[in-house]
């Protein structure tokens, strides 16, 4: 910035003080530059010869340095220190002849942009998590950076320009009178697989006409989760499905944890489990958290999937038939889930604290195998070496581009409000 003023004409303190308060103009001509304004500042000093000035007459001459010189207050003060010190007024910091080396291209951040968009922005750790298995699992060089970002800095890469470029009617539960039908208690599956939690997720209504259910069931331990689609929830359409989606658990199951809605607290749906040999557990009154799990994935999941439009039951079973063949299995090989490890508290001793760390996200295919023994578990003639085989025909993000092309095609046979 340049203002034209006389500032060699002004001598006396009086002066100095009017152009303080603005009553007395000037021509000046302030320099761009550092070493330009440090000369003038010394010139100044000069002038008035600010060594010899008593304490109460340096106060106008700094007002005037800090009015004329653009510099914050601080600054004047810095400089005029060091220059009544007996040191020359230069530049002691220059910026470095080349800017600090970006780690992360802008091939990263495209790329970033890519498998948030296939994955439907998962949080940072399995984020991350899904870039390192790029990387290590199905040896993707592109991912070679990106596969040791840190979850801080990818959260960085998503606040940037450059990312964000690129990128930017509830049915309540029924109660039920059954009250002989399950044991009300939280699952106590103790590290092992096959307790799972059910809910149901409704897929909206239209005009007083109710659209279809999606059936959720998740399971305590892995997270191995598994969503169908139903035309209604009364016993003669949901039985069945229920039925299949238990088979498509590769453990064997020793749980059946539900809300208290009678489409489960029901006669038929006890005497499947019990021939099953399956215990059936129910939510407790004023305890949230004992369903928690499944209605987390409800949001997390199949709200992103589905999302809230009305769909007419009679497309259930296309809906149902793209759980089976891509929706599940991306849940379970592909998409990175967060567990808990319980630490002991040091603010409240005997208190346990659950944390989730970074480097624990994976997937649920991942953590069932993470297990002591955990072919002792599996159904018979599954083994964990097929579920790996299966699981990497396609790295994650190619079954997320795949999943999200089926339900691209699935909603073009089937319009949201069809």
């Amino acid at each position: 910035m340049v203002i034209d003023m006389n500032e060699g004409q002004v001598r006396t303190l009086e002066q100095v003080r009017q152009v303080v308060a603005g009553t007395q103009a000037l021509e000046f001509r302030r320099a761009e530059d550092d070493e330009g304004r440090y000369a003038w500042i010394e010139s100044v000093l000069r002038r008035f010869e600010y060594r010899q000035l008593p304490r109460s007459e340096r106060g106008p001459v700094l007002a005037y340095l800090q009015h004329l010189s653009g510099y914050s207050r601080a600054q004047i003060t810095r400089l005029v220190s060091r220059w009544s010190g007996g040191k020359r007024l230069v530049k002691e910091y220059r910026a470095p002849e080349h800017a600090f080396a970006r780690r992360y291209t802008a091939a990263d951040v495209a790329l970033l942009v890519e498998v948030d968009r296939a994955m439907d922005t998962l949080s940072g750790p399995a984020t991350a998590c899904v870039l390192r298995r790029q990387r290590d699992v199905f040896g993707d060089a592109r991912f070679q950076r990106l596969g040791s970002i840190s979850v801080g800095h990818l959260y960085n890469l998503r606040n940037s320009a450059p990312y964000r470029a690129q990128r930017v009617v509830l049915t309540k539960t029924r109660p039920t009178q059954a009250a002989t039908i399950g044991v009300r208690k939280a699952p106590a599956p103790e590290g092992r697989p096959g307790f799972i939690r059910i809910d149901s997720v409704h897929q909206g209504d239209l005009d007083g006409t109710k659209g279809l259910y999606h059936i959720n069931a998740v399971d305590c331990v892995t997270q191995w989760q598994v969503v169908a689609s139903v035309q209604t929830i009364a016993e003669n359409h949901l039985l069945p499905v229920i039925q299949q989606m238990l088979a498509q658990f590769p453990f064997e199951l020793l749980g059946f944890h539900a809300d208290n809605g009678s489409e489960y607290v029901n006669h038929r749906v006890a005497a499947m489990l019990e021939k099953l040999r399956v215990e059936f557990t129910r939510s407790r009154p004023r305890r949230s958290n004992d369903n928690g799990l499944a209605e987390t994935k409800n949001g997390a999941v199949v709200r992103k999937i589905f999302g809230y439009e009305h769909i007419a039951q009679r497309h259930a079973g296309r809906f149902n038939t793209f759980c089976m063949e891509y929706l599940n299995p991306f849940l379970n090989s592909h998409r990175p889930c967060l567990f808990a490890t319980e630490i002991l508290d040091a603010k409240k001793p005997g208190r346990i604290k659950r944390v989730y760390r970074p480097k624990d996200a994976m997937t649920p295919l991942d953590k069932l195998s993470s297990l002591p023994d955990a072919a002792k578990f599996l159904r018979q003639g599954v083994t964990l070496e097929e579920l790996h085989q299966l699981a990497r025909a396609l790295s994650d993000v190619q079954a997320a581009q795949e999943l999200n092309e089926a339900r691209a095609a699935l909603f073009r046979r089937v319009p949201a409000r069809a």
